[in-house]
């Protein structure tokens, strides 16, 4: 007797959504068969996917995701030019600009140093940063850079390597890393505003 299988096309949807982050199998089937029940929500969903790989781009200066050369922050002449603060992801730029405590410029790293998965400084953006704090330097305005990586292992190991190759080429610029008031193990994005602007304020000569 015959047992149901999904069609090629819904088999590929699955997988697909099954790669995104907080999705497994079940639940990525469960999203392709929501969207299928009604047109309107597939249609919505291509828009969408549309409009973003035409018009959405890295910032050229911190890499946040955005529709101009560069993002509002980078552009905002209130910032603080003098102050980096270096973040895993885009995720963690909003959290630390939601807290209202940072008023200096972000760079965006595509994640954390990972050896085992093949993930290294290239693959993360550190070249582009050192390029970004060498261009910085060069000009004259930077004064400190703020390592905002999270306190796990792998975020520990980003921040070990980032701070003694910025250090190795710039031993008078200040490098300091968000206070342990951020809890050991939990990623930027999940923790609450306060706790991060407290982590700001308390920040320490790394």
């Amino acid at each position: 007797m015959a047992s149901l299988r999904l069609s090629p096309s819904l088999d590929a949807l699955v997988d697909a959504l099954a790669q995104l982050p907080g999705f497994g199998p079940r639940s990525a089937q469960r999203a392709a068969f929501h969207l299928l029940q009604d047109p309107k929500r597939l249609e919505r969903l291509e828009r969408a996917l549309a409009g973003v790989r035409e018009n959405v781009r890295r910032c050229k200066k911190c890499r946040v995701f955005c529709e101009s050369e560069l993002c509002p922050i980078c552009s905002d002449e209130t910032r603080d030019k003098s102050l980096l603060c270096v973040v895993e992801s885009v995720a963690d730029e909003l959290a630390l600009d939601a807290s209202l405590a940072w008023p200096g410029l972000y760079f965006v790293l595509s994640g954390r140093l990972n050896p085992i998965d093949g993930i290294g400084p290239e693959e993360i953006g550190l070249t582009a940063l050192v390029d970004r704090i060498e261009a910085d330097v060069a000009a004259g305005i930077l004064r400190e850079v703020v390592v905002a990586t999270s306190y796990t292992p792998e975020g520990d190991a980003t921040a070990y390597y980032l701070i003694a190759a910025v250090k190795k080429r710039y031993p008078h610029l200040r490098i300091t890393r968000l206070a342990r008031g951020l809890p050991s193990g939990l990623e930027i994005e999940y923790t609450d505003l306060s706790t991060i602007a407290g982590a700001v304020y308390a920040r320490r000569d790394a």
